[in-house]
C-alpha cells in the first residue's frame, strides 16, 4: 500500500500501542482482582491486540491486509464488545456511581474491567474500520514492487497469434 506519510506514522504509533496492549494482558490472570480470571481469557486478549497490532504492521510494509484479516479482526472486535457489554450498562445504569478509574478493580465487582475491556474492543474496532478504509483508498493506487503498473495484454481480435 503506498500511503501518505502521516498515515504511515499513525499507523506505525497503532502497532506499538496495540503490541503494548497485548504485552499488559499477563497481568488479567490474577483472580483476587479479575472478574472471572483465566489464563485463557488473558490468552485470547493477547492474541486479540496482537492480531490488531499485526494488522497495522501489514500496513507499514506496503501490504494491505488481507480482506479476510480485517473481516477476522472485526468480528473478534464484535464478540469482545458483545461479551463485556453488560459490564459497561452495569456500570452506566446500574446502582452504583459510573466509574472507569475506581481505585482498585475487585473479582466482586467487574464493571469497571469489563468496560474497560468494551472500549478496547471498540478502539480496535475503529482500528479496523480505519485499515479497511485505508485498504480501499490507498492499496489500489499502489504500484507493483517493481515500480511498474500493471496492464492486461492486449488480446488479439483472431483469437491466434499473427506472426
Amino acid at each position: 500500500m503506498n500511503l501518505p506519510l502521516p498515515f504511515r506514522i499513525f499507523n506505525g504509533l497503532a502497532v506499538l500501542l496495540f503490541a503494548a496492549f497485548a504485552f499488559f494482558q499477563y497481568n488479567d490472570i490474577d483472580p483476587t482482582v479479575y472478574h472471572r480470571a483465566s489464563s485463557l481469557d488473558a490468552a485470547l486478549w493477547l492474541g486479540f491486540y496482537a492480531l490488531i497490532a499485526i494488522l497495522f504492521a501489514l500496513s507499514l510494509f506496503r501490504k494491505a491486509a488481507p480482506a479476510w484479516m480485517l473481516l477476522v479482526g472485526a468480528l473478534a472486535c464484535l464478540v469482545e464488545m458483545g461479551r463485556t457489554g453488560w459490564g459497561l450498562w452495569v456500570n452506566i445504569f446500574g446502582k452504583e456511581e459510573f466509574t472507569m478509574m475506581q481505585v482498585s478493580m475487585s473479582a466482586t465487582d467487574p464493571r469497571v474491567e469489563l468496560s474497560r475491556e468494551f472500549f478496547g474492543a471498540l478502539l480496535a474496532l475503529a482500528a479496523v474500520t480505519l485499515l479497511w478504509w485505508e485498504r480501499r483508498k490507498f492499496a489500489a493506487a499502489a504500484p507493483s514492487p517493481a515500480g511498474e503498473t500493471f496492464t492486461s495484454p492486449p488480446e488479439s481480435e483472431g483469437g491466434a497469434d499473427e506472426s
